[in-house]
C-alpha cells in the first residue's frame, strides 16, 4: 500500500490518503484514494501503479475506469487502489463515504 503511495506520488497526484477499511468492508482491507488534475494525470497515475507492481509480479484481478480517466479503480485484492478526476471525487465524496475508516500515514515525498 505504501508504495502505491510513493508510486502515486512519483505522478505528482494530489490528496494521496490509505484507508484502513477492514471493519468497514468485507470485499478488501485497504483503500488507496489520490486524486488528479486532468484525465490525463489520472490514466499516468493509475497506468504507473498498474506497471510497476508487474514489474514486482503483483498483478491486478481488475482495472476499471482506465479508459476515461475519470476514476480509475485497480483491485488487488487485499487493496483497492482509486485514482480520481478531482471533480469526480469530489462530486461521489469519496473521503467523506469512508471517512470512520482509520487512516495509514503516508511517508513525505522524498
Amino acid at each position: 500500500m505504501i508504495q502505491c503511495a510513493r508510486l502515486a506520488q512519483e505522478k505528482k497526484a494530489a490528496a494521496i490518503r490509505a484507508l484502513d477499511v477492514r471493519e468497514n468492508a468485507t470485499f478488501t482491507d485497504y483503500f488507496l484514494l489520490c486524486s488528479g488534475t486532468s484525465d490525463r494525470q489520472v490514466t499516468a497515475v493509475a497506468s504507473h501503479i498498474e506497471e510497476s507492481l508487474k514489474r514486482d509480479g503483483l498483478r491486478p484481478m481488475g482495472v476499471e475506469g482506465i479508459r476515461e480517466g475519470r476514476w480509475v479503480l485497480i483491485d488487488y485484492d487485499d487493496f483497492v487502489v482509486h485514482v480520481f478526476l478531482d471533480s469526480v471525487r469530489d462530486f461521489y465524496q469519496f473521503d467523506r463515504l469512508w471517512g470512520s475508516a482509520p487512516e495509514i500515514p503516508i511517508p513525505e515525498d522524498r
